[in-house]
C-alpha cells in the first residue's frame, strides 16, 4: 500500500512506522513539523527506499501527486506540557489538520484513520468507559485545547464520512508507553521514572488516588494495525484494561528501578481525570486484539530505554 502517516516521527507513529515496512511492499509517506517528533526516532527508516519524510505542519495545505490508499492522521502535540505549550498549534492539528488529511484521503480514494484519544471522555461519570458514552468535557477548561480538537476531528472524520462516504476509522489511544517519548513531556510514566532513576522524589499530583490503565506502546501499534486491516468503519478503545492509582504505579517504579526516591503530593491540577479504564469488548470482538505486554514487562522495557537516554 501507499500510505501517508502524519506525525510519523513522534512517540506512537515511529513505533508504528516501523511496523507498517515490515512489509517491503508498502510505501510511507511520513509528514511530521518535528513539534513534538525527533527525527532520531526513525534515522533507521529515511534511508528506505519506500520511504519519504516530509516536513510539513498538517494545519497547512499540501498536496500529494503520488496515489494513496491509506491516510493515517496522528499528528497532534499529546502531552500535557507539549500542548500546554503549544495550545494554538494544538487546536489546528486536531481541526484543520484533520480537515487538511481528511481532504486527501477523499482526493485518493483512500481509507482514512484518525488517532483520537481517551481524553474525548473527559473526566468520566462512567467506569470502564465504552465507546458508546459521550464523555464528560469542560470545553473552556485547561486542558480544552485537546480535548475538544479531538473531539472536533471526531466529528469532521464522521461527517466526512457520512457526506462523502469516505471509509474512516477512529481509534481513541488511552495512556500509552514506552521507547521513544519525550522525557521532559509532563507523561506521569516518564515523569517518574526518571525522578526514581535520578533519585529524586516522585511527584504524585493529588492524593494519588486518580486511575489509570496503561498501555506498552506494541500492544497499541497492534491494535492501530489490528483496525487498519479490518473491515470495520467505525470506533474503537485502544488500551489496556488494568486500572491501578498513581500511587500504585509510583510504588511499582520504585521496585523495578530499587530507587531510594520518597514520594511527595503536590495539587491536582484542573480537569485531571479522577478515572480512567478502557472498556474494549468491542476491539476484542471485532478486532480480535488485546494487549499482551503487562505493566511489570513494559515498565522494564520502558526504565531500560530511559536508563540508556539519561546516559547520553
Amino acid at each position: 500500500m501507499n500510505i501517508l502517516l502524519t506525525g510519523g516521527s513522534g512517540f506512537i507513529g515511529s513505533h508504528l512506522s516501523n511496523e507498517l515496512l515490515k512489509d517491503d511492499k508498502n510505501k510511507l509517506i511520513i509528514v511530521d513539523n518535528l513539534l513534538t517528533g525527533n527525527l532520531e526516532n526513525i534515522q533507521n527508516l529515511l534511508d528506505s527506499k519506500n520511504v519519504t519524510f516530509i516536513q510539513h505542519d498538517v494545519q497547512d495545505h499540501i498536496e500529494i501527486d503520488e496515489k494513496l490508499d491509506y491516510v493515517l492522521h496522528l499528528a497532534s502535540a499529546a502531552s500535557p506540557v507539549a500542548y500546554t505549550e503549544n495550545p494554538i498549534n494544538t487546536l489546528k492539528a486536531g481541526s484543520l489538520g484533520t480537515i487538511n488529511t481528511l481532504g486527501l484521503a477523499r482526493k485518493h480514494n483512500a481509507e482514512y484513520f484518525l488517532a483520537s484519544t481517551s481524553e474525548v471522555y473527559g473526566d468520566p461519570l462512567i467506569s470502564p468507559q465504552n465507546e458508546e458514552y459521550w464523555g464528560n468535557v469542560n470545553p473552556n477548561g485547561e486542558r480544552s485545547m485537546y480535548d475538544e480538537a479531538k473531539r472536533f476531528a471526531e466529528a469532521a472524520t464522521a461527517t466526512y464520512a457520512r457526506s462523502y462516504n469516505l471509509k474512516t476509522k477512529i481509534i481513541r489511544i488511552f495512556n500509552t508507553y514506552g521507547p521513544n517519548m519525550q522525557l521532559n513531556d509532563g507523561r506521569v510514566v516518564t515523569n517518574l521514572i526518571v525522578q526514581a532513576l535520578n533519585n529524586e522524589d516522585l511527584t504524585i499530583y493529588g492524593d494519588g488516588t486518580q486511575t489509570r490503565s496503561f498501555s506498552y506502546v506494541s500492544d497499541t501499534v497492534a491494535g492501530i494495525i489490528a483496525m487498519m486491516n479490518s473491515r470495520h468503519y467505525e470506533v474503537f478503545n485502544i488500551g489496556n484494561p488494568y486500572e491501578m492509582t498513581v500511587e500504585e504505579l509510583a510504588e511499582t517504579i520504585l521496585e523495578l528501578t530499587d530507587s531510594k526516591s520518597k514520594i511527595i503530593y503536590k495539587p491536582l491540577p484542573n480537569d485531571d481525570p479522577k478515572q480512567r479504564r478502557p472498556d474494549i469488548t468491542k476491539a476484542k470482538d471485532k478486532l480480535n486484539w488485546e494487549p499482551k505486554v503487562d505493566l511489570k514487562t513494559g515498565l522494564t522495557f520502558t526504565i531500560d530505554w530511559i536508563k540508556k537516554e539519561l546516559s547520553k
